[in-house]
């Protein structure tokens, strides 16, 4: 049954968009300025946060090349001379 309510709630806002007419308007420079500034925007925001995600395992994964491998005895560590 709710699907039956559906269909026809879908279909209504698509015929009206398909039978629209051209809208003769006019975009200012301000309006256009905007716009491309937002996309610009989110379009950084999404390059950041891709090279964020990719960055920060590499950092780590860096940091762990230059500090060699842990041992795996805790005390060899403890500055206590080898005997």
């Amino acid at each position: 049954m709710r699907y039956r309510l559906l269909n026809p709630m879908l279909l209504l806002p698509a015929i009206l968009m398909a039978s629209t007419h051209a809208a003769d308007a006019y975009v200012g420079p301000g309006a256009g300025l905007s716009a491309i500034g937002s996309l610009v925007s989110v379009v950084a925001a999404v390059l950041l946060a891709i090279a964020g995600f990719i960055w920060y395992p590499v950092k780590r994964l860096l940091r762990c090349v230059r500090r060699g491998p842990a041992t795996a005895d805790p005390e060899s560590n403890s500055g206590a001379p080898a005997e």
